[in-house]
C-alpha cells in the first residue's frame, strides 16, 4: 500500500470525489482521501492522502489557503458564482477602481460569513445544495472566518482579479458576493484557482495524467510527500531499540527512551517546561513512528497520532 500525500492539481470539471476515484483507479488502492472540497468549476491545489496518511486529512484541511479569483461586479446569482442563475444585474459604469479596492481590502481581518445555500454543509442531516436544488432556502448561521490578506492583481471593471489568503471554511464566492453587496451593485465569482494549501503550492502540483505516468514508470515516490514532512516544525527524536516495540504499540515513553543524537529541542527542552511539547519519533532505522506530546506531570511522552507502517 502507498502511504503519503500527493499534491494534485485539480482540473476544472472534476469534483474532489472524482479526483479520489481517479487515483483509486491509478494506484489500485482504496484507502485514499481528499483534504477539502474544491468546486467542480474551480482548479488548483488539492492535497490527497493515501494509506496511513489519511489520518492527516483533517489536519491539512485546517491549514490556511490562498486563492486567485475573478470578481464580476454587477451580477448576483443564486450560487454566488457565474455558473448560477442570474437574480439581479446592476449598472457598474459609475464604479471607481479606488473605491472597489478600498472596499475589497476592507474585508481583511475577521468577519462573519453566511455560508451559501449551494454548499456541502449539512443542516438537519441534509446538505445545503440538496435543499437548494429543491428550491428550498433555510436559515444559516454566520461563521467567523479570517481573511489574512486581499491583493488586487488586476482591475478592469466590472472584473477584478484578486489574491486572497484566508482561514479554513472561507467561501471565496461568498466573499465576492459580500464585496459586491457592500459596493451596492452586487457581484459573483467568475473564476477560482486555489494556489496554496499550507505547504502545498500550485507550482509543485501535478495533474492526474502526470501522476498516472509517474505510477506507471515506478517514480511516484519521487513526488509523494512523506507523512513526517507535515510535522517539520516539530523536533525529531530517535527511540532506542529496547523501547521500539513499546513505541510502535502506542505506549508512553520516558525521556531515557531516546537516543542521545535526538534533536536537542526534544525531550530535554520539553522536560524542562520549554516549548515545543510535540515531537516526531523514529526508530533507529529512521522509520517514522508517531507524533507524541510531552506530559509534564507524568514526565513521559504519549502518542498523539500513530503512523508506523510495517
Amino acid at each position: 500500500m502507498i502511504h503519503g500525500i500527493l499534491n494534485v492539481q485539480k482540473e476544472k470539471g472534476y469534483t474532489s470525489h472524482d479526483v479520489v476515484a481517479k487515483l483509486r483507479g491509478i494506484t489500485g488502492q482504496r484507502k485514499i482521501g481528499h483534504t477539502g472540497t474544491l468546486d467542480p468549476d474551480a482548479d488548483g491545489v488539492l492535497p490527497v492522502c493515501l494509506g496511513r496518511a489519511t489520518r492527516l486529512c483533517d489536519m491539512i484541511t485546517d491549514r490556511d489557503k490562498t486563492y486567485e479569483t475573478v470578481l464580476l461586479l454587477g451580477r448576483i446569482t443564486d450560487t454566488q458564482d457565474a455558473g448560477g442563475k442570474t437574480l439581479q444585474t446592476s449598472d457598474t459604469s459609475g464604479l471607481q477602481k479606488e473605491d472597489v479596492c478600498r472596499v475589497a481590502e476592507g474585508f481583511t481581518g475577521e468577519y462573519a460569513q453566511i455560508p451559501p445555500m449551494y454548499s456541502a454543509l449539512k443542516v438537519n442531516g441534509r446538505k445545503l445544495y440538496e435543499l437548494a436544488r429543491e428550491g428550498k432556502e433555510v436559515e444559516r448561521k454566520a461563521r467567523k472566518v479570517r481573511i489574512f490578506g486581499i491583493e488586487i492583481l488586476k482591475s478592469e471593471l466590472p472584473r477584478v482579479r484578486m489574491r486572497v489568503k484566508c482561514s479554513k471554511g472561507t467561501y471565496i464566492r461568498t466573499l465576492c458576493h459580500d464585496i459586491g453587496e457592500r459596493l451596492g451593485c452586487g457581484g459573483c465569482m467568475e473564476e477560482l484557482t486555489r494556489t496554496c494549501v499550507g505547504r502545498f503550492s500550485l507550482e509543485e502540483s501535478l495533474t492526474l495524467d502526470r501522476i498516472a505516468e509517474k505510477y506507471r514508470d515506478g517514480s511516484l515516490s519521487d513526488v509523494l510527500v512523506p507523512m513526517d514532512r507535515m510535522f517539520d516544525d516539530y523536533p525529531g527524536m530517535t527511540v532506542r531499540e529496547p523501547w521500539e516495540s513499546l513505541a510502535k504499540n502506542g505506549n508512553p515513553l520516558p525521556g531515557e527512551a531516546f537516543c542521545d543524537n535526538s534533536d536537542p529541542r526534544g525531550w530535554k527542552a520539553a522536560s524542562s517546561g520549554e516549548d515545543p511539547d510535540y515531537v516526531r519519533i523514529y526508530d533507529e532505522k529512521g522509520r517514522f513512528i508517531a507524533v507524541c506530546r510531552w506530559q509534564k506531570e507524568k514526565e513521559e511522552y504519549r502518542i498523539v497520532k500513530m503512523f508506523y507502517v510495517e
